[in-house]
């Protein structure tokens, strides 16, 4: 894993630990830490600062493929192609709780902005909702005519948007479960989706190696970005909504200015 200098393009740091490859990443909130999911089946928390690798926690039983903080930072949630889902104490670095339902591996986690809920994705075909203290499936998300990738709330967590080997990206509401858009525009399977800080665009990228940003209340694509020479696998805003970065399997990542992202709509 490594960290970079996006406005210098220079690599910072290398963080080595993990015996097979790491498939997740996530940055806990007001810390300096992170958390790495691998491939090895543990997941890691580093210093940043100091690049010293931190507490190791182990208890799946196959690959970890996704990792996301709470928004509190004080618990981890993690899943797997184990089929299950995992909630882990991040100072102490226990387990609290397993949820399992989901019949096929899970790719995506992420919680709430309220961090009452968490969503999941699998290649079940399923988006699912979880009560994240009581450890419960609330809902049941269908309609995906094949494996979803990927899962984010929107800012305001009144929408949560999901992208799948269909080929299309889906926004829902969480509250009532209904699929409220659909958005079709990738030639191939859509690997991940994340909302801008605003929640007015929405970032998706795929199999096709491109990336498109999107209308998030619309659902009209405002463009396509093209560069990567394989599938990308990755998407993430800047903070301030003014860059996207992008990763994929030609081993590049990519820096995209949006700015000024007002023209955009236009």
């Amino acid at each position: 894993m490594k960290l970079w200098n996006v406005s210098r393009g220079v690599e910072l740091r290398r963080l080595q630990g993990h015996t097979k490859e790491v498939s997740s990443v996530a940055i806990r909130p007001d810390s300096n830490q992170v958390a790495s999911g691998s491939a090895d089946e543990s997941i890691k928390l580093w210093d940043v600062d100091t690049g010293q690798e931190g507490l190791t926690l182990k208890g799946h039983a196959g690959p970890v493929s996704s990792v996301a903080f709470s928004p509190d930072g004080k618990q981890l949630a993690s899943g797997s192609r184990d089929r299950t889902v995992k909630f882990w104490d991040v100072e102490t670095g226990t387990e609290i709780l397993t949820l399992t339902g989901h019949a096929g591996y899970v790719s995506s986690v992420t919680f709430s902005p309220d961090g009452q809920w968490l969503a999941t994705a699998s290649r079940d075909n399923t988006v699912r909702l979880w009560d994240v203290v009581k450890g419960e499936q609330v809902r049941r998300l269908n309609g995906h005519a094949g494996n979803v990738t990927s899962v984010a709330f929107s800012p305001d967590g009144k929408r949560l948007a999901s992208a799948s080997w269909d080929n299309t990206v889906k926004l829902w509401n969480p509250a009532s479960g209904e699929e409220s858009l659909t958005l079709a525009g990738h030639s191939g399977t859509v690997s991940c989706v994340a909302f801008s800080p605003d929640g007015h665009r929405l970032a998706t990228a795929g199999w096709d190696n491109s990336v498109k940003l999107w209308n998030a209340a619309t659902g009209q694509e405002l463009l396509t970005l093209k560069g990567h020479t394989g599938y990308v696998y990755s998407v993430a805003f800047s903070f301030d909504g003014r860059q996207l970065a992008s990763g994929g399997l030609d081993k590049v990542v990519k820096i995209w200015s949006l700015s000024p992202v007002d023209d955009l709509d236009s």
